[in-house]
């Protein structure tokens, strides 16, 4: 066990008592067991105690408990926070294990508040800060070692009921004077000792440590994420509490039994609990018991008139010091017990008056509206408390709910928006609780601003996606979604510029996609197969979205060429069916008339001739071709003359190039010369395409022949 510190200043170890054989030796009043394993904190710790204080290091939160267990002595704790890791836990430990202990706890500077805040609701004394500040220190410690004193435990057969409150007092003299008349022989002629001084002293040396914490924050101020954090938690319940529905919180009230017996009887009962210290526990065994039976037996009798003032001095001194230390249901119950001793006293009111104040403060502080609304009604009942102030309470409550309601709405809208439950379903989303925020007014006008921003920007995004996504109906309505909410007209345009920008260049990105993907096969010669995937394919796509698209006129030509090119291998290979393929796709990709005619006539001239048994014959079976020398119309239609022309009496000239197909019907007619130009085109191609021609067939094989000719329009009789 590690031994004092010098901090202890030489004094030699002892109880609180002095020797029973030399009363005036000097002791040690109390024992600081520090829990710390710094030197520079046990000095600064030394210079701030007084002679009658020793101080115990310890390395562990487990070492200090061992030291406190069945001690005897008056001990305090002091907790240097820097060698604990979780502080919090440590201490509930403590104040489970030694409910007695008075602790305190030492925080560096700037965490001091942090601590304090963390350790809210525990039992701990004070929090202090390092560098130890000897003057702060020094106040404190006398407080707590006021309260060690007590709080020590009594001796088995005399232990009170821990469920009541602790008073500090100092011990009472064997036999006070006021216990016995002036002539009294039977306590063997000792001198009586005043009480009331003692208790003065007690209560002064309180106030002062109490003076000291009132100058400090009995919690930390919550730093602006703890606000937010609690703005956050306040649950629905706080919103909604209507004040007719919460029953008024009343004052603790103590039910003093009157015990039978004759006064000297009470009396001594009341002086055996007095010097034991029992001044209100156990219930009926206690010393406000016997000296307010005695009163109501002898209302005349001084020494219970007394014995009730000196009672009501440590009741007092219990109220101060729960309310110093926050514990206002001590507070109340001392109050109580003080009442029922000297019901007559004008204090009492003001005191009840001050515990009001502090625990309604303190439930506003925790935004424990309901309680709070609880004990403002009871304190109008009791009187205690002036109106005004009674004002300002309920209006501060009704305050914290509207924020309530406001700030329930507000996680209510944000949740949605960020769940994606912009406006369904109609009761449960970010637009429905939106609207409800409205409808609060001017204390929700800030937040519903800028909520119905957060909305309409929500908006905007599905608005955005579904038009990339060409859903255009959707967009419409996002969009329509977006200007209930307050979206201006100037943003709606901005975005609809936006959009059409959009739109414009991912529409030329995917005409570039296309004609490159055209060119890539166009060098793959993957001309017209695979069917989704060949130069053909991405042509088409190409002109169906941007006919007027730079590359369109080239890839057509070049796909145009390859495809005559392929069909020329094919006729040399006498792949008559693969030729004719290739020469309708070149025809139609806008190949010459005259180039495909060239394949096809080469293709018939490898044909092996015909054996015939002249020699004339076979020199003219081996002889070109000429297709078009075997063309024989079998339907003419002469064409009509335009009636505008007529009337204008206008003549001229149509040259017309088409294609003559396997069944003899006159395909892909194109004007290719007019005279004057436009006047009689119409007329021109509607006559050829009802031509028909008896179809071209060279050793049974079909062929498309390419022809071309003039019509002329002339005046009748000329």
């Amino acid at each position: 066990m590690p031994s004092p510190s010098p901090a202890s200043r030489g004094l030699p170890e002892g109880g609180a008592e002095g020797s029973a054989s030399n009363p005036s030796s000097v002791r040690a009043a109390a024992e600081l067991i520090a829990v710390t394993t710094r030197d520079d904190f046990l000095l600064e710790m030394g210079e701030t105690l007084t002679g009658q204080t020793a101080v115990r290091p310890v390395d562990s939160m487990a070492t200090a408990l061992e030291q406190i267990a069945g001690s005897r002595k008056v001990q305090l704790l002091a907790i240097d926070a820097r060698d604990v890791q979780d502080l919090r836990a440590d201490v509930e430990q403590l104040n489970a294990q030694a409910p007695h202990i008075v602790t305190l706890v030492f925080a560096e500077a700037e965490a001091e508040k942090q601590t304090a805040f963390a350790l809210k609701g525990t039992n701990v004394f004070a929090v202090l800060p390092i560098p130890i500040d000897k003057r702060k220190t020094a106040a404190v410690l006398e407080g707590a070692i006021a309260d060690a004193v007590a709080r020590r435990p009594a001796a088995p057969a005399q232990r009170a009921d821990r469920s009541s409150s602790i008073v500090v007092e100092p011990a009472p003299s064997p036999e006070p004077a006021s216990y016995a008349s002036s002539d009294d022989t039977g306590s063997g002629g000792r001198k009586p000792v005043a009480l009331i001084g003692g208790g003065i002293a007690a209560a002064l040396l309180i106030a002062g440590a109490a003076w000291y914490f009132l100058q400090q924050p009995a919690a930390p101020t919550p730093s602006a994420a703890d606000e937010e954090a609690a703005s956050v938690s306040i649950s629905a319940d706080a919103a909604n509490i209507s004040e007719e529905d919460v029953q008024p919180e009343a004052a603790p009230v103590v039910d003093i039994p009157l015990v039978a017996g004759t006064v000297d009887e009470l009396l001594e009962k009341a002086r055996a609990a007095m010097r034991e210290r029992r001044y209100t526990e156990p219930a009926n065994d206690n010393a406000l018991v016997y000296y307010r039976s005695a009163a109501t037996a002898d209302p005349t009798n001084g020494e219970a008139q007394d014995g009730l003032r000196r009672v009501a001095s440590v009741l007092s001194t219990r109220y101060d010091e729960a309310m110093a230390a926050g514990r206002y249901d001590e507070a109340a119950l001392a109050l109580a017990h003080l009442k029922a001793a000297t019901p007559e006293d004008e204090q009492i009111k003001v005191l009840q008056g001050k515990l009001a104040t502090a625990q309604i403060t303190k439930m506003l502080a925790e935004n424990n509206l309901e309680r709070a609304t609880a004990l403002v009604k009871g304190a109008q009942l009791s009187g205690s408390v002036p109106e005004a102030q009674l004002n300002k309470w309920r209006a501060e409550i009704s305050r914290r709910q509207e924020e309530a309601r406001v700030a329930r709405l507000v996680d209510l809208v944000q949740g949605r928006i960020r769940e994606g439950r912009l406006s369904d379903p109609a009761n449960d989303s970010a637009k429905a609780y939106l609207e409800q925020l409205e409808q609060l007014g001017p204390s929700a006008a800030a937040a519903h601003q800028r909520l119905a921003r957060d909305l309409g920007n929500a908006y905007m995004r599905k608005a955005r996606e579904a038009a990339l996504a060409n859903r255009g109906n959707e967009a419409d309505r996002w969009l329509a979604e977006a200007r209930s909410v307050g979206v201006s007209a100037s943003e709606l345009n901005a975005f609809q510029r936006e959009m059409n920008a959009a739109r414009q260049r991912a529409a030329a990105a995917e005409t570039e996609r296309l004609a490159d993907l055209a060119r890539d096969r166009l060098r793959e010669n993957k001309l017209t197969e695979p069917a989704n995937d060949s130069a053909a394919y991405y042509l088409t796509a190409l002109m169906s979205a941007d006919a007027d698209h730079a590359y369109v006129a080239t890839g057509k030509r070049e796909l145009a060429a390859k495809l005559l090119e392929r069909a020329g291998a094919a006729a040399r290979e006498g792949k008559t069916a693969q030729m004719e393929a290739d020469l309708a796709q070149a025809r139609r990709w806008g190949a010459d008339a005259k180039d495909i005619q060239a394949v096809q006539t080469a293709s018939v001239n490898r044909r092996p001739a015909t054996r015939t048994s002249s020699s004339a014959g076979s020199a003219r079976a081996n002889e070109p071709v000429d297709l078009q020398s075997r063309l024989k119309r079998i339907r003419y239609t002469p064409p009509e003359y335009p009636e505008r022309a007529l009337a204008q009496k206008i003549t001229g000239s149509v040259t017309v190039e088409f294609t003559v197909s396997k069944d003899g019907e006159p395909i892909d007619v194109r004007v290719v010369a007019a005279e004057p130009a436009g006047t009689f085109d119409r007329a021109a191609l509607s006559a050829v395409r009802r031509w028909r021609y008896e179809p071209v067939v060279i050793d049974n094989v079909p062929y498309e022949v390419p022809a071309r000719t003039t019509i002329r329009f002339t005046l009748p009789g000329e």
